[in-house]
Parts: structure tokens; sequence; C-alpha cells
């Protein structure tokens, strides 16, 4: 269940690491829930894959500022922002 936050600074991240391709996709773009202790404990609250807010590691994170129609964009967006894409040569 995705915890509602009002009237706090949206964030974004986009992923650069991952030990569960299923929930996390490296270079796609990700939504951050604040979430104090676990910035403390170096992890972020991201919306993830199956659309659950979840702490992972910070380090699999690059966080992003994103000009504000980018953003109402985003957050519109119910689908992945992006998905890996196969970087090897058709033969």
């Amino acid at each position: 269940m995705i915890t509602e936050y009002k009237n706090l600074s949206i964030r974004f991240a986009i992923c650069v690491d991952t030990d569960d391709p299923d929930l996390l996709t490296p270079r796609m773009v990700y939504q951050v829930l604040p979430d104090e202790d676990a910035a403390k404990s170096a992890y972020l609250r991201v919306i993830d894959n199956e659309g659950e807010d979840y702490l992972y590691p910070a380090r699999y994170f690059v966080l992003v500022d994103f000009p504000q129609p980018v953003q109402q964009v985003l957050l519109r967006t119910s689908v992945p922002v992006m998905r890996s894409v196969d970087t090897e040569p058709s033969t």
C-alpha cells in the first residue's frame, strides 16, 4: 500500500543498480517518498515496479531534479517511465 504524503517536496531518482530486477529497473525513474529515518540509514523510500513504497539502499539511485511540468507528467504516468533497452545488436 502506498503511503500518502501531502504538501511535501516531490523528488525523483534514477535507478543505477539493483539486486532485484523485478522490483527495480536500472535507468528507470522512480518517485522518492520522504522518510527521514530511512535517510539517516542511507536508504530511500521509493515506489517500486509493483507500485509499492519500499526501502532500498540509497546507493541504488541518483537523485534528480526535474522542472515542475516534467514532475507533473511523471506523477500522472501510471506505466514505467523507462524500460531497459537491450544494447546488443540483433543478429
